[in-house]
């Protein structure tokens, strides 16, 4: 990591992009530091917003060459699908979203600080964001330990309002949104909110803080349900539908959401000592996991079922610490793999007002043998009063 103060001139740096106003204003801000040439690459986790002009954005801000990635397919396939087949759920709440992007973020600055022979990266996250820039220094190094890991944020340290006139004396367009009292991140799996009003754990969220799902009081008078199919743990269709894992999830997300499934309200462990209130909305993520949590149970052995449970609560704790790419999730993919070899079924939900509950599940390897319970109820002799 380049530490604070460090301003030796650097011929290349590779930045991670967004469009927001910390990565825009980045740009000339490192270029002017370092006197280097700045490459941007954004990245499309499925935020749901317009990438198409990022690459003019960037180029106008001062970058020499500017990349944009759609890497949709490639997040839900290489990240969120073993998240969800090994149950990793952060302190049984939270689905990981922003954790799961990070080291996709990473592996991709990595190959392309590759490309254009550069020996240092940046991205956004600073101080606010303690746990991500963690997360990415972490993945940089396990990936590329020759490479540096610059957090403009780190080096510089100014308010909100200080980058805003930053942005305004150069003529940089402030984004929407830059005057919201919160901090957001949103990609394909949900959505995370934090600071403002949110920092008193005793208030409650305003309404305003939820884009993704309704609230439940304003939700439909009649329930929904929702048949999940999985083949060997992978989630293949929506009451019959076939879909590719990118649109499962995103129609899952439109669902659930309609019927105000899937809002979270954490106390969490952060990384160290403190503690954070964290509000997320995972609509898709809290079905999903739900799902397929019950059809594993149903085709698993008791002993097997318990131990795939363990490994879920530390499974979240590596992704949750920034420790994707470690040869400990390793071992644990070839165990969770294994388990999906029989979680072949399908699942039914019933959503109704905020609440989903599993109320069916089927499999043909499903554990639970109703020919013969209704057997031995048949056969079970009867017990008679005597007087």
């Amino acid at each position: 990591m380049v530490q604070e103060g460090l301003e030796r001139l650097m011929d290349r740096i590779v930045l991670a992009y967004s469009g927001g106003l910390d990565t825009s204003v980045a740009i000339p801000w490192l270029a002017e530091k370092y006197g280097a040439e700045i490459v941007t690459v954004t990245m499309d986790l499925g935020q749901g917003k317009e990438l198409d002009d990022a690459r003019e954005r960037a180029l106008a801000l001062g970058a020499v060459r500017a990349h944009v990635l759609d890497l949709r397919n490639e997040f839900a396939r290489d990240f969120v699908l073993p998240a969800l087949q090994a149950g990793a759920v952060y302190e049984q709440r939270y689905p990981l979203a922003t954790a799961l992007g990070r080291p996709l973020i990473a592996r991709h600055l990595v190959e392309i600080a590759r490309l254009e022979n550069a020996s240092v990266v940046a991205h956004g996250c600073g101080t606010e964001k303690g746990n991500d820039a963690i997360r990415i220094d972490l993945a940089v190094r396990a990936l590329n330990p020759d490479l540096e890991v610059l957090e403009p944020l780190g080096v510089w340290d100014v308010t909100k309002q200080e980058k805003v006139a930053f942005a305004k004396k150069r003529g940089i367009p402030v984004p929407a949104g830059a005057d919201s009292p919160y901090t957001t991140d949103v990609n394909l799996w949900g959505r995370s909110i934090e600071y403002g009003v949110l920092d008193d754990p005793w208030l409650e969220p305003p309404d305003d803080v939820y884009v993704l799902t309704r609230a439940p009081k304003d939700a439909p008078d009649l329930p929904a349900y929702v048949e999940i199919e999985f083949e060997r743990g992978v989630p293949v269709a929506i009451n019959g539908v076939t879909l590719s894992l990118v649109e499962l999830i995103s129609s899952l997300e439109t669902i659930a959401g309609v019927h105000g499934v899937g809002r979270i309200d954490l106390l969490e462990n952060r990384l160290g000592d403190t503690k954070s209130r964290e509000i997320y909305e995972a609509p898709a993520g809290v079905l999903l996991h739900a799902a397929h949590n019950e059809l594993q149970k149903y085709v698993t052995p008791r002993d097997l079922a318990r131990l795939a449970s363990e490994v879920g609560v530390r499974y979240a704790d590596l992704v949750y610490n920034g420790d994707w790419y470690s040869h400990t999730r390793e071992a644990m993919d070839a165990l969770v793999a294994k388990v999906q070899e029989r979680v072949t079924g399908a699942i039914r939900l019933k959503l109704f007002k905020g609440d989903h509950r599993v109320v069916g599940r089927t499999s043909p390897f499903g554990l639970y043998d109703q020919d013969r319970i209704a057997q031995s109820a048949d056969t079970r002799p009867s017990l008679e009063l005597r007087p």
